[in-house]
């Protein structure tokens, strides 16, 4: 089921998501309605926050982008991050390793405002996956700057929290008339 992204205002995205214990057919069923969800909407990344829920689980996948390449490490050798997609990463454990660079981001909850922000280009990741399985991974280009983007997201943590105080208030008309309009939009629920 398609299920509606909160956008930027709305309190759940400052939320940092409680850690799944279990794999319960209630988490299977958010899995799935978060793919769901994410690929209706044409996104990359969707963390449960982003559909009001505050858990540790994000679904990812770059499957078919192209002028934004991604690197995959798994067990120390290359493989295809296509053959490993979509990717649902609970409780995941995000480590830089390489420095930080400046890239285009946007984000679901944020309609229609991008902007570049300085990550690590390189990070490994250890996570559970949706059977309840210990996957680890090495990533980079597109990729690692989602499941940082995603990871985020499952902490509290917003892209617009990267912006430099002059950068922010060029934003500044568009993000609060996008906070009123949540605002707004959850009173009227």
């Amino acid at each position: 089921m398609v299920l509606p992204i909160v956008k930027y205002g709305h309190p759940a995205l400052r939320q940092k998501g409680a850690q799944v214990e279990n794999i319960t057919p209630e988490i299977t069923q958010l899995i799935a309605d978060m793919m769901e969800t994410m690929r209706d909407a044409h996104g990359i990344g969707l963390a449960a926050q982003q559909i009001g829920q505050a858990v540790q689980l994000t679904v990812i996948d770059v499957t078919g982008v192209e002028d934004r390449p991604s690197t995959m490490e798994m067990d120390g050798k290359p493989v295809t991050p296509e053959t490993h997609m979509p990717l649902v990463l609970i409780n995941p454990v995000v480590e830089p390793l390489d420095e930080p660079v400046a890239g285009p981001e946007g984000c679901l909850s944020f309609p229609e405002i991008y902007f570049d922000v300085v990550r690590p280009a390189r990070v490994s990741v250890k996570a559970m996956n949706e059977k309840g399985e210990t996957i680890a991974f090495t990533c980079g280009g597109l990729l690692a700057r989602a499941v940082q983007h995603e990871t985020d997201h499952l902490n509290g943590i917003l892209y617009i929290d990267y912006l430099s105080k002059s950068a922010k208030s060029k934003l500044k008309s568009e993000l609060d008339h996008l906070a009123y309009v949540t605002r707004r939009e959850m009173a009227q629920r």
